[in-house]
């Protein structure tokens, strides 16, 4: 059997520069507000939900249509509200001095109007809602007229409001309400 000699393959000179050249050439021929390939990603590591996940939409019934009035609220408790506030102002973003301004963003009391003008609860929850957050704000030492200066407090944070309306979600379910 006739032997073989197996040679190594010849050794590629690669130049880096004529490659680096085509990808910003391509990159440079793409328009600028292409959509993204993969959904966006939150710095938190959870894909960007809608804020009222898991609670149904307000539906028009055919006597609603007939009566040409807005749909029933979707009944929620006083912590469900709470969280839906709490979400509302992760979703719209959070601001202090104003209910909303023309960015979308939203104060406490902005998000708790637009999750009521959204369908949930009726104006009895948002006032038990708003109780609640007051007696959680006295329990932690706080002593402020309204959650609405504490909002507007120069020391707030929205994580301060976010923590605040957990805690208060958390009373108000070991209560019952």
């Amino acid at each position: 059997m006739p032997s073989t000699l197996i040679t190594a393959p010849p050794l590629v000179t690669w130049d880096s520069s004529g490659l680096v050249a085509e990808i910003e050439a391509y990159l440079a021929s793409l328009p600028t507000a292409a959509l993204p390939l993969v959904p966006y990603v939150c710095p938190y590591g959870s894909t960007v939900q809608l804020w009222n996940v898991g609670h149904p939409l307000p539906r028009v019934t055919l006597l609603d249509r007939i009566a040409r009035r807005p749909a029933r609220p979707v009944s929620v408790s006083v912590a469900d509200h709470l969280r839906l506030t709490s979400r509302y102002l992760h979703h719209a973003g959070w601001l202090q001095g104003a209910l909303w301004d023309e960015a979308g963003r939203v104060c406490l009391l902005g998000a708790q109007a637009a999750v009521l003008a959204h369908g949930y609860g009726t104006p009895a929850t948002v006032s038990r809602a708003r109780n609640q957050v007051m007696e959680t704000l006295h329990a932690t030492g706080r002593f402020v007229s309204s959650p609405d200066m504490f909002n507007d407090a120069p020391t707030t944070r929205q994580a301060d409001v976010h923590h605040l309306l957990d805690r208060a979600a958390a009373r108000a379910l070991s209560l019952g309400i």
